[in-house]
């Protein structure tokens, strides 16, 4: 499912407009991505968790010249899944 599966979906279980619809998946992934910003931790109880992974500086080595580089520090998203959604999706 992509972003405007999604709207469409919200859309048409509630009986709001399209663009009704739009508004409140785009406010609910803008506030989920200001969060993490502020290296915040969000978390949807029996659904994920969302937080930032802090990587500290290394040498790293180019794989087609051999040649080593420096990597900077970096800071990436993560997504963990939830216990119940876990269960959910593996049901046989």
């Amino acid at each position: 499912m992509n972003k405007a599966e999604l709207i469409e979906a919200l859309k048409d279980g509630n009986g709001l407009t399209k663009a009704e619809a739009a508004k409140i998946v785009n406010l609910f992934f803008d506030e989920i991505s200001s969060a993490l910003e502020k290296d915040y931790r969000v978390e949807i109880r029996g659904f994920c968790s969302f937080y930032i992974k802090n990587y500290k500086a290394y040498t790293g080595r180019n794989p087609k010249t051999g040649t080593t580089v420096s990597v900077h520090p970096k800071k990436l998203p993560f997504f963990k899944c939830g216990k119940e959604l876990k269960e959910r999706v593996d049901t046989e």
